[in-house]
């Protein structure tokens, strides 16, 4: 397994490369944002492990062009706050680490991230479509079509409408799309999922008058057809 560490520290960079080498890992590392993507257009990685902080390109915007192609991510920055932590998430980062860190707590997130990326890759099939009501998944193609006008999402947009598609007229709750949609199995401390939700109504619901996203007070969400009142 390859995994990439971005760090303008060289230090921290050398120390993880020892860890990662240790632990059976190949280590590739970039001092940037920029850098990191230059490497990967030559090296593909199976993990990237990204700091906030650092010139050039900071580590939510290399997070946010990571999470688009696919790559997971592993945020490890001293920036402490659930604002920081919430940015890092809706980045599309995978998981968040606070510095200073313990070497055997970031090995297994490492092999928690790369044990989900390797169950996604396994050969599953599944239905060239989803359907319901009026919404169409095409999941070749990763395309979302509502009345026959097609709908952008980005990968964890994606990923959380197709759960929801799933599972249809059940009500879901977040500690349920916390663990199916982004495989995480702590409390994040921000409302992420909260906000992933509204990323979709916005896409899915705000221009059409029959809505599909709704939410059950203090349960969590459903996918199931609400009328408009008349």
């Amino acid at each position: 397994m390859r995994i990439l560490v971005v760090d303008d520290d060289a230090f921290i960079r050398k120390l993880i490369g020892i860890h990662l080498k240790k632990e059976g890992f190949e280590a590739l590392f970039a001092s940037d944002g920029m850098e990191a993507l230059n490497l990967l257009q030559q090296e593909p990685v199976d993990l990237a492990i990204v700091d906030v902080m650092m010139p050039k390109m900071d580590g939510v915007t290399l997070t946010k062009n990571l999470a688009e192609i696919g790559v997971p991510v592993l945020m490890l920055t001293a920036k402490t706050t659930l604002d920081d932590k919430e940015k890092g998430f809706l980045a599309g980062a995978d998981d968040y680490m606070v510095k200073p860190f313990d070497f055997r707590e970031l090995n297994a997130r490492i092999k928690v991230l790369l044990k989900r990326k390797a169950e996604a890759t396994v050969s599953v099939v599944a239905p060239e479509k989803l359907t319901y009501k009026d919404l169409q998944i095409d999941t070749n193609r990763r395309e979302v079509m509502r009345q026959g006008s097609l709908i952008r999402l980005s990968p964890k947009e994606y990923n959380l409408l197709t759960y929801m598609v799933q599972n249809a007229e059940r009500v879901i709750s977040r500690i349920e799309i916390a663990e199916k949609v982004w495989n995480t199995h702590f409390d994040t401390g921000t409302n992420f999922i909260d906000v992933y939700i509204n990323y979709l109504r916005k896409k899915i619901d705000k221009d059409f008058e029959i809505k599909l996203i709704n939410t059950t007070n203090g349960i969590g969400f459903i996918l199931n057809e609400v009328k408009p009142r008349k």
